[in-house]
């Protein structure tokens, strides 16, 4: 059984933003109430990559600083959320694409899927994100978005 099916998995978008702790946190509640194991996923948008590729012909080192740079933000935004208690289990992927096309993807077979009002972008004081309205609304398992504490 291939890790995007397993029945017990919660999925976690994060952007690695201060956002990305308040979901992670609800991440590690979940988990342990469900007794599921947490599969963080962060994105690198199409974009990102595109103007890394404009800049440098070394595409693979791009790709790689890029990859680097996005675990980073996630182990700040884990070390923020769970200090050394991480949840025992707990994986971060690094995917490229668009954030909310790979979270609708990553959501099949699994138990939930977790994310953020808001990300980094926050668009026009829009109640909800994009990325999370899109999960919301196409995801293939039922969908938490959580709120920081200044916007519920």
């Amino acid at each position: 059984m291939n890790s995007q099916s397993r029945p017990n998995r919660i999925v976690v978008g994060v952007d690695g933003s201060e956002y990305s702790s308040k979901t992670l946190e609800m991440a590690g509640r979940m988990a342990s109430t469900l007794g599921g194991q947490i599969d963080v996923i962060t994105c690198i948008g199409m974009s990102d990559f595109y103007m890394a590729s404009r800049f440098e012909h070394e595409l693979t080192r791009f790709t790689s600083q890029l990859e680097d740079t996005a675990r980073r933000l996630v182990d700040e935004a884990l070390e923020r959320a769970f200090g050394e208690s991480r949840p025992e289990g707990l994986t971060v992927t690094v995917k490229f694409g668009e954030p909310a096309k790979v979270l609708v993807e990553e959501s099949r077979g699994s138990q939930l899927l977790i994310v953020g009002r808001h990300g980094a972008g926050g668009f026009l004081n829009q109640p909800i994100g994009s990325v999370s309205k899109a999960c919301a609304a196409h995801a293939h398992c039922p969908v938490l978005v959580v709120a920081t504490e200044e916007e519920a």
